[in-house]
């Protein structure tokens, strides 16, 4: 039976209020709100318990810091190249690529892990603001040219 941690229910449960996939540090600086004397050993330790327990999914994203996430089902993640910002990507499972992987590999295909990256809704609209922007801004410069000569 395992022992009883006030820190690691701290972390367990602010993971399980946020869906913004958090680093160890933003769990750390979260928790440490309500828990002053936690340290950031004490955070990436009950990650790793509670990622080896099975309560959460630590996500490596190819950025330099690991995300975790308290939902463990079958889910796929987003990664905003812009941002960094991860989020969860509602679709169907795409268990049927195990089969497909498995066809020309001599071993066995147990599980995946999928994620997507490119630009999120937020700062895709925020680019398509700055285009805008830049695209008026020119053709302003052009209109005042153009009325000088």
């Amino acid at each position: 039976m395992v022992k009883y941690s006030r820190q690691r229910e701290l972390i367990y449960t602010y993971l399980m209020s946020t869906k913004a996939h958090p680093t160890a540090e933003t769990v750390y600086t979260a928790v440490r709100e309500q828990c002053p004397n936690i340290s950031l050993g004490t955070v990436y330790r009950n990650l790793t318990f509670l990622e080896q327990q099975g309560k959460i999914i630590k996500l490596s994203m190819g950025e330099d810091s690991e995300r975790f996430d308290a939902d463990t089902s079958r889910h796929y993640h987003f990664r905003c190249r812009c941002c960094g910002s991860v989020s969860d990507l509602k679709m169907m499972s795409l268990k049927h690529i195990e089969v497909i992987a498995g066809e020309n590999f001599d071993g066995v295909i147990e599980d995946h892990m999928a994620y997507f990256t490119g630009i999120c809704g937020e700062c895709k609209a925020k680019l398509s603001k700055e285009v805008t922007e830049a695209k008026e801004k020119a053709d302003s410069e052009n209109d005042s040219e153009k009325s000088k000569k």
